[in-house]
């Protein structure tokens, strides 16, 4: 797993316009946001274009990035998901014609970073088996299908409020949950 403080020292340096600390950051972060937008979009090309936007908005946004508020992991990966967001919004009517992942061949990804990858997704689903069945399922179908309030409450036939904070509260334990990983 990254370090946070890794992260945090080359979110400054790239805030101060950096390009080596922002070509460092990018390749530290890069194949987890992917692959995070990749599950979330379900098509190679809409997940690297929405990989690419990422990038710019932290290029341009970097110095509003608090270390106080939260890990930058957390900042990166919300930004992220909100360009994946968007860019599902602005195609709607594509997604429901297309929605079976694009078929490619495998990156290759290096053996140090696959392991790392590996141990994240393995504290990330330790964590969520920790959640109830609906916080877990409210949180994948908004993390990772992009799902809103909205749409998770018509699905599951809940109402908004609950859902609402399913997520949330999820979210806190999850929070929880990886911090204790990271902090062992």
């Amino acid at each position: 797993m990254i370090e946070n403080d890794r992260l945090v020292d080359l979110l400054g340096r790239t805030a101060d316009g950096d390009q080596a600390a922002f070509r460092q950051l990018y390749a530290d972060t890069s194949a987890h946001l992917n692959a995070v937008l990749l599950r979330m979009l379900r098509r190679r090309d809409w997940a690297d274009e929405a990989l690419q936007d990422c990038y710019l908005r932290v290029w341009q946004k970097a110095d509003t990035y608090a270390a106080e508020k939260g890990a930058p992991m957390t900042w990166l990966m919300s930004i992220a998901r909100y360009r994946g967001l968007d860019l599902l919004r602005a195609r709607r009517p594509e997604v429901s014609d297309d929605l079976a992942p694009e078929k490619s061949a495998p990156e290759y990804e290096a053996p140090d970073r696959l392991a790392e990858s590996n141990q994240a997704l393995a504290q990330l689903e330790q964590c969520l088996d920790g959640l109830g069945s609906e916080q877990r399922k409210s949180i994948l179908m908004a993390f990772y299908e992009g799902y809103t309030h909205s749409e998770l409450s018509e699905r599951l036939e809940t109402p908004v409020g609950t859902v609402k904070s399913w997520v949330r509260r999820g979210l806190l334990r999850l929070r929880d949950c990886l911090g204790a990983a990271v902090a062992e």
